[in-house]
């Protein structure tokens, strides 16, 4: 058993630990496969639980991205631009899993450059299309493929095994993916939309971290607070760049508003990072 797998196993186990104080003494080795039995269990429940909200949001980017294409093939221009940020949302909530398909993730949501030309398509082709080119003509070919890739991920994502390592990675994961790439806009360096994927990855993160919680308060509720503050700093300063359902165009922003989104991502980052070295201490 690696060690992060190991740091999931003890929490869950510690915290079975807590609920069965009141029971009756076992003996040391029944009582020893019992814990571990019900360690297994959960860790079953909690991967079971993220699976199946990994697959609802790739469910809805399927279902927004099809509306998506289907504007970009029509001609329909501005009503592409309004569905091209919320559709994106779902797959930077979904991320970790996503990614999983190392074939497929540079198809959807490749950057220029991150590919050879020849080969790049898929989400961000398509925005600079929109938004620098301010057109759709001579990319309904990517709307058609970047369909069926989405279509692939959607069937793929059905053998994906959700295991330990990417519940606590994923969660890490896309908070580094916020500071390295979200908080410079360098992500939709087109359309500016940024704050929708950094919303989201950070709505991804959070799923996770409260997945794990129930389990993690039983070792270290103070860290749990920490945690739960930090996400409400976070979310209090991208609510104040948000009307309605819309966030404000990243190139609005002035350096100080960047400047105090990226330090709270660290400062979120930090404690969410502790947890598998918490869950190892005695």
């Amino acid at each position: 058993m690696n060690t992060i797998k190991s740091t999931v196993a003890v929490l869950l186990t510690t915290s079975l630990l807590f609920g069965c104080g009141q029971k009756e003494e076992a003996t040391p080795a029944a009582d020893k496969t019992e814990k571990t039995a019900a360690a297994s269990s959960n860790l079953d429940q909690v991967s079971a639980e993220y699976r199946d909200y990994a697959i609802l949001e790739i469910e809805e980017f399927v279902k927004e991205t099809e509306a998506f294409t289907n504007a970009v093939i029509s001609g329909d221009i501005e009503k592409a631009k309004e569905l091209y940020a919320p559709a994106r949302m779902h797959y930077e909530r979904a991320e970790p899993i996503a990614e999983v398909f190392g074939d497929l993730d540079p198809k959807i949501d490749a950057r220029d450059g991150d590919v050879d030309e020849k080969d790049w398509g898929g989400y961000h082709r398509i925005e600079q299309g929109l938004w620098e080119e301010n057109t759709t003509k001579g990319y309904e070919e990517y709307a058609e493929q970047l369909m069926k890739d989405v279509n692939l991920l959607r069937a793929k994502v059905e053998t994906v095994e959700v295991t330990p390592e990417l519940l606590i990675t994923g969660a890490v994961d896309l908070l580094n993916e916020v500071s390295t790439s979200k908080v410079t806009g360098e992500e939709d360096r087109y359309s500016h939309t940024d704050l929708y994927d950094f919303a989201a990855n950070v709505q991804g993160a959070e799923k996770i971290f409260s997945i794990l919680t129930p389990a993690l308060k039983e070792k270290d509720e103070a860290l749990v607070t920490e945690i739960d503050t930090q996400f409400a700093v976070v979310y209090n300063l991208l609510n104040e760049q948000k009307q309605g359902e819309d966030y404000t165009l990243y190139d609005k922003l002035d350096k100080q508003e960047i400047k105090e989104l990226s330090q709270s991502i660290d400062a979120l980052a930090e404690p969410l990072s502790q947890i598998g070295i918490v869950t190892e201490e005695s």
